[in-house]
């Protein structure tokens, strides 16, 4: 009679955790995959996106670009092409938020390094002050890794219109300047479309990590 029971009690161990499985499954099945968000300029800031996109609902994405890098190459969308991105707006005499967000755009190349689907790209806001000789002692100061990450230089008026017509991210100053502008914290995540799916603050780690996680979920959702 004991053996019985023993072994009924056996089998009753075996069916509950059979049955903790399958309700784990089922609900796992149920859950929604984690997706991100597609930005549309009208989902922004209006202090960060000019006036004549801010409208735009849908079908936003980065603009064609020219610009020139730390070593005195021509960069383009075409270097881009195919990858995600993490895009930020800096200059090198910044002494106040730059500082934070280049060791944080350093973190996240430590990340990266080995992932081929992913680069980096920190345009610089006072272009005039950031020639390629200062932006490539600030890379080799900043441990940029050139086949990673691109600092880039080039005409004002373009680096603005990037700025505020496809990353959303910069503020105009009111000084009078057609062409100046207040940089703001925000990290971009562009997808391979060149669509923006997500804004971080640059200076926070909790941010950093957040993007991290999310870069995760882009790459994922890419694969189905």
């Amino acid at each position: 009679m004991g053996y019985f029971f023993g072994k009924f009690k056996l089998f009753g161990m075996v069916l509950l955790m059979l049955s903790a499985v399958i309700v784990y499954l089922f609900y796992d099945a149920l859950e929604p995959a984690k997706t991100l968000p597609i930005y549309q300029p009208s989902m922004v800031n209006p202090e960060l996106v000019d006036s004549t996109v801010h409208h735009v609902r849908k079908y936003h994405n980065i603009a064609d670009f020219s610009l020139t890098n730390q070593n005195g190459e021509t960069i383009t969308q075409a270097d881009y092409e195919g990858k995600i991105y993490v895009a930020d707006f800096f200059f090198t005499t910044c002494p106040t938020i730059c500082p934070i967000m280049t060791k944080n755009m350093a973190a996240i190349q430590q990340q990266i390094k080995d992932d081929d689907d992913v680069l980096l790209l920190s345009h610089s806001v006072t272009p005039q002050i950031d020639s390629v000789a200062q932006l490539k002692k600030y890379a080799m100061e900043k441990g940029v890794m050139d086949e990673k990450w691109n600092l880039v230089t080039g005409d004002k008026k373009q680096i603005y219109e990037l700025a505020r017509k496809s990353y959303l991210a910069v503020k105009t100053d009111g000084d009078g300047g057609p062409f100046d502008m207040i940089h703001t914290e925000n990290f971009i995540l562009v997808d391979k479309e060149r669509r923006i799916r997500g804004f971080y603050d640059g200076t926070k780690k909790e941010d950093i990590g957040r993007l991290l996680a999310d870069l995760d979920v882009l790459k994922a959702s890419l694969q189905e």
